[in-house]
């Protein structure tokens, strides 16, 4: 028997969450949806791989609270994407998990009533629901993987993985990365040391066995065969940027040391625009600008964007809610979106 002077001295309650199958089951992927996920990955391989010299954007809000802008944001990005196509693949960040450094919001799985009523099974359903939206729309998407648990309920409607600067140091996200299905973005560390990601990289790459559950629900040994699309992520650190033209030569080095391929991507956003929002555009600009002159490790570049600028405290009256304005970290707004990606464009049909 369990003692409760013993184990689970300080839990409260456990409460019944379905099994990933069950989930799956009243929310299944459609054929358009598979195709876009599919379809998604492997580009985002081949421009890993370099068969694909597009460079890919992970572009959309810091985090999701309202399905309904974020579809009309997504539908605005999905009209950009086409305009764009042949210089830049569009993948929509839809982040559904918040890491706090101390308390706050979790994310829309988490607390989805945003009343700290942590109704963590309506929320784990709400986001796939939008997953399934958006990837009808056409638009692959891009999430942050935090719970080792949400990749069974939500995996197979994302087409890349990141994993953040607090937890790309965690064993336990080495080991799940090795058995995503996506690409996987590590970060640098907060510190902005990048030897964490590329130690990050080379065990997610090799096969691991750990504690995890099945599409049943239930406790499992999971065994994985290494996932070989790692990539670093540069986001700055310790209040400085990361991006600049003897950074990124500084990190390719470092890939090298390490036997690695040269992939990196640069976040626009966190310590390389000092944390302000209208920043990211100047980020984008120089990283643009290094390509153009030749340089062959940057892939990919991420962005905080949201249909309106900068960011709101969540109120108690959820009706006083901003449309479109992030409750989280602050985004640029989607004129300002646009102008960036289109100006992107316009100087990447110039590149060598």
């Amino acid at each position: 028997m369990i003692s409760p002077d013993i184990e689970n001295v300080n839990v409260t309650s456990f409460a019944p969450m379905p099994s990933p199958e069950a989930l799956h089951s009243k929310l299944p992927l459609t054929d358009l949806a598979s195709e876009t996920v599919m379809q998604g990955r492997e580009a985002l391989r081949n421009i890993i791989d370099r068969k694909d010299k597009r460079l890919f954007v992970v572009v959309g809000p810091c985090s999701i609270h309202d399905p309904v802008a974020g579809l009309d944001y997504a539908r605005r990005l999905k009209a950009l994407q086409a305009e764009v196509a042949d210089t830049m693949l569009l993948v929509m960040r839809v982040y559904f998990e918040k890491p706090r450094t101390t308390t706050g919001w979790k994310g829309y799985i988490n607390d989805p009533d945003m009343d700290d009523s942590f109704r963590v099974n309506v929320g784990m359903e709400k986001a796939r629901q939008f997953l399934l939206d958006v990837c009808e729309l056409g638009l692959p998407t891009a999430t942050e993987a935090l719970d080792p648990i949400s990749p069974q309920y939500l995996g197979d409607l994302i087409a890349w993985t990141a994993i953040g600067a607090r937890t790309t140091e965690s064993q336990t996200h080495r080991e799940m990365s090795s058995g995503l299905s996506t690409p996987v973005g590590f970060k640098n560390g907060t510190d902005g040391d990048i030897s964490i990601a590329i130690n990050a990289i080379l065990s997610s790459a090799h096969p691991h066995s750990f504690l995890g559950i099945n599409a049943q629900g239930n406790v499992s040994i999971v065994r994985t065969r290494g996932n070989a699309y790692g990539h670093v992520v540069l986001r700055g650190g310790d209040g400085r940027p990361n991006y600049d033209s003897v950074s990124i030569a500084i990190a390719e080095q470092s890939l090298a040391k390490a036997k690695l391929p040269a992939n990196l991507v640069v976040d626009c956003s966190h310590a390389n625009s000092y944390k302000k929002p209208e920043l990211q555009p100047l980020v984008m600009a120089d990283v643009i600008h290094q390509i153009v002159q030749g340089n062959k490790s940057l892939v990919g570049v991420m962005i905080e964007s949201n249909i309106v600028g900068g960011n709101q405290k969540i109120p108690a009256d959820l009706s006083q809610l901003v449309y479109g304005c992030s409750v989280t970290d602050g985004c640029i707004d989607w004129d300002t979106t646009e102008k960036m990606l289109r100006d992107a464009h316009q100087q990447l049909k110039n590149r060598p």
